[in-house]
């Protein structure tokens, strides 16, 4: 069963971690549980043993008063410790592995094929990616630690008994571990699928709540608020239900662990006066037992808020363990230039080939266009060369590259970060040096507040053609080997657009260009030409020939 769990990545990575503190951790929780028990039980033994020798004076004079009494104070300073301890150790240990969790989930978020299923759903992923991370953590802390404390406790507890009867620890630490843990794995099974529930549940109604609140004016214009905020109230229904369910089961295992912990004090309190009857124990020491008996079903009545919360800790396991199985594509290793080997891509979400066995070679500091109808392919052999997408076969060579489209991505943020997303190390002469090179500088020095002047979102605060000189400054920024052009000036009037295109001719410099363009003007800053019809090249020619220019002349004109 553990090799079973240890073989999940993510439970490998959870307890396997930090293995120290992960047993420290739980070690110092099952030592304060048995001090607090041994503590009661102790204290009840030395108040039953001090009366029972006030009654003569001779048994009065000759009782030692002060071992109890250090055994009794060591055992509260004791367990005081040892609780600040483990609270200490064990959410160090659960933070530090659910860091390097989180960063090697990212991490795979970041390979081709993750990476468009989170542009295609990007709140309810990293909802997912944030809540089931969270989840985990309750799994160690309010699941397997106290397991892990009140099986201890039932040992030792029927360990100390033992001693003063065997066949009576003995029984009482199986009754205890049998008992306390039937109800664990019943609360459990119950509670599995309702707080799966509650967890899908508060997924649909943030994305419900966030879709009425930033798609208010579409709402209003379809007529569909009402059916929103009715739906809405649908899910907050089913989340009062379920929580009413969760609320039963936590309150009816509480009730049970009441009563198998009565039935346990009255088992050992007949027991222990069976005992002393028999004179095989003493008053004090039958004293010590019924007080740790009072106490032996307080750590398992701690596992039923981790039994409660077990469905969403493995609805977790289960939605993130296709994320941390995630695998880089196959290819080889990048190089200086590009290099297609009979590759063949869909679209994402789709599993219908785009583009069919391609195979293109550019060399460093290389430019090319890729040109053909709408939908012929250009955009995703683009998308392969950047990494974005992962091929259906074939193996993709590319280096470090930098896509820059007619859409332009600004944040609601200062100039100054919207540049640094570029090159988070540059400093300021070197932004001002890219926005110089981008036609923009003059403008942003006009600004009262210059590069900490704030943008709203999507840039706002800006206009069309200073969003692209500025989109156009961070591609400047990027030290990146391959640039990646698609339809970069389409949504440009003439003479922006020959300006944006004139400044990346000249600080192209030896870098390798790929450019997916139905316009003549973007064309001429190829070297090549590479007709695209149906996903697979049809054409290739080079400047200076007659065919070259003929396929310029089928562009677009501005």
């Amino acid at each position: 069963m553990k090799t079973t769990l240890l073989r999940h990545p993510l439970l490998r990575q959870l307890l396997l971690g930090q293995p120290r503190k992960m047993l420290l951790g739980a070690a110092l929780s099952a030592l304060t549980v048995v001090a607090g028990m041994a503590l009661l039980g102790l204290s009840g033994w030395f108040i039953t043993a001090t009366s029972i020798a006030g009654l003569a004076s001779s048994t009065a004079l000759a009782f030692d008063v002060f071992a109890p009494s250090a055994g009794i104070r060591l055992l509260a300073i004791g367990r005081t410790g040892t609780r600040y301890a483990e609270r200490l150790v064990t959410h160090d240990a659960t933070f530090a592995a659910l860091a390097a969790i989180r960063v090697h989930l990212f991490r795979r978020w970041s390979l081709p094929a993750a990476g468009n299923r989170l542009l295609r759903q990007p709140a309810r992923m990293l909802f997912r990616l944030t809540a089931d991370i969270d989840a985990l953590e309750a799994l160690y802390l309010r699941l397997l630690v106290p397991v892990c404390t009140a099986v201890c406790a039932a040992l030792l507890a029927g360990l100390a008994l033992a001693f003063l009867d065997l066949a009576l620890g003995v029984v009482f630490a199986a009754w205890l571990v049998t008992s306390g843990g039937a109800i664990a794995w019943l609360v459990l099974r119950r509670a599995r699928r309702h707080a799966a529930q509650r967890s899908r549940g508060v997924e649909k109604l943030r994305s419900g709540a966030i879709d009425l609140v930033a798609g208010q004016t579409d709402l209003v214009m379809a007529g569909r608020v009402a059916a929103q905020c009715q739906a809405l109230a649908q899910i907050d229904q089913s989340l009062a239900a379920t929580d009413i369910a969760l609320q039963r089961l936590d309150a009816n295992a509480g009730a049970a662990y009441g009563a198998v912990g009565s039935l346990t004090l009255a088992g050992v309190l007949l027991a222990a006066a069976a005992l002393v009857e028999q004179q095989q124990i003493g008053v004090p020491a039958a004293a010590l037992a019924v007080l740790l008996a009072l106490t032996a079903m307080e750590p398992f009545a701690g596992l039923r808020r981790g039994a409660l919360e077990a469905g969403r800790m493995l609805l977790a396991l289960r939605r993130l363990h296709p994320r941390a199985e995630e695998q880089a594509a196959q290819s080889a290793p990048a190089t200086a230039g590009l290099h297609l080997e009979q590759v063949s891509a869909c679209h994402a979400g789709s599993h219908a080939a785009v583009v069919h066995g391609v195979s293109l070679a550019m060399a460093p500091g290389e430019k090319v266009a890729l040109i053909g109808p709408s939908g012929a392919g250009k955009s995703t052999l683009l998308a392969l060369a950047a990494r974005e997408i992962a091929p259906l076969s074939g193996t993709v060579r590319a280096p470090r590259a930098c896509l820059f489209t007619q859409r332009t991505e600004l944040f609601q943020d200062s100039l100054r970060d919207n540049l640094r997303l570029a090159d988070p190390a540059a400093d300021d002469a070197r932004l001002w040096h890219a926005l110089q090179a981008a036609g923009l500088a003059q403008e942003v020095r006009a600004l009262a507040q210059g590069l900490d002047t704030p943008l709203g979102e999507g840039g706002l605060g800006l206009s069309g053609g200073q969003s692209r000189r500025l989109a156009l400054a961070r591609l400047f920024l990027h030290d990146a080997p391959l640039w990646l052009l698609d339809e970069a000036t389409e949504a440009l009037n003439a003479d922006t657009a020959g300006d944006v295109l004139r400044r990346l001719r000249e600080e192209s410099g030896g870098r390798t260009l790929l450019i997916a363009t139905h316009l003549r003007r973007e064309a001429q800053l190829a070297d090549r030409l590479l007709t695209l019809r149906h996903g697979r090249i049809v054409g290739d020619v080079r400047r200076g020939t007659p065919e070259f220019d003929q396929a310029l002349r089928g562009l677009r004109a501005d």
